[in-house]
């Protein structure tokens, strides 16, 4: 007699929370560089993916892991609190924007034109300052500085960018990803310089290694993650080029699990 054939059972869903519209990133129309990377790893881990698109807003982790609503966030610092992180995939930092400047483009918070160019920054929207915001105060450059606050209708990456094609402000310090990939579509030609070693007398890092999250109770599948990032190190070296992502060399050393 012959034996009866058993369905297979399908694989769990690959459940990522992104935001619907934050560029380069993510978007709902599937144009982000976390949209591929994402695909590419339901695909290694063979598992059907499942995006819940979440604003990235104040309480994302809680909203979303903490909440049961997915079970992996793309592109979060390394040892970020409450949650369980990767081996980094790519480090970014933030970077100098500005057109050309006479040939002499800007390269560090020394630089004497600092007071006297105006100066985009990105205002985090709880009231603390930026990195270079806090550096800038420091070297007493804030007389012409402008923030760009995190919430309007464009990302404040690209509104920074905007105004300084537009020559509404002489430069600008912004978070590395989105300056690179706002800067390419500008329409006129910018200079980006990475900010590069450690920076004299700031309170917080200039440069983060990035990664994957999932629930520190998650070990089975951060290790598959950790399977898949490095398989795919390649592709995605390649795919954060093509976005303009202004790439550092990652950290070799082991974070702690």
């Amino acid at each position: 007699m012959g034996g009866v054939a058993r369905a297979e059972t399908p694989a769990p869903a690959l459940r990522v929370c992104a935001d619907p519209d934050n560029l380069p990133y993510s978007h709902q129309d599937g144009s982000g560089f976390e949209n591929r990377l994402a695909q590419w790893l339901a695909e290694e881990l063979r598992r059907p993916l499942q995006v819940t698109w979440v604003p990235l807003q104040r309480g994302f982790v809680r909203k979303t892991l903490r909440e049961g609503r997915c079970d992996v966030l793309l592109g979060v610092p390394v040892g970020l609190e409450r949650v369980a992180t990767t081996r980094p995939y790519y480090r970014s930092g933030y970077v100098f924007l500005s057109q050309p400047l006479d040939g002499h483009p800007l390269c560090g918070f020394d630089d004497a034109r600092l007071k006297k160019l105006r100066i985009g920054v990105q205002l985090p929207g709880d009231g603390a300052a930026t990195p270079p915001g806090q550096v800038l105060a420091q070297r007493g450059a804030v007389e012409h500085v402008r923030g760009f606050e995190p919430l309007g209708e464009q990302p404040s990456a690209q509104r920074a960018v905007q105004a300084l094609a537009a020559g509404e402000i002489d430069a600008a310090v912004l978070w590395g990803p989105p300056a690179g990939y706002f800067a390419r579509r500008a329409g006129v030609p910018l200079v980006l310089t990475p900010v590069r070693g450690a920076v004299p007398g700031a309170l917080s890092p200039f440069a983060f290694d990035m990664a994957l999250a999932v629930r520190p109770a998650d070990t089975a599948l951060r290790a598959e993650l950790d399977t898949a990032l490095a398989r795919l190190q390649p592709r995605i070296d390649a795919l954060l080029a093509r976005y303009g992502v202004p790439l550092l060399p990652r950290s070799t050393e082991e974070e702690p699990r």
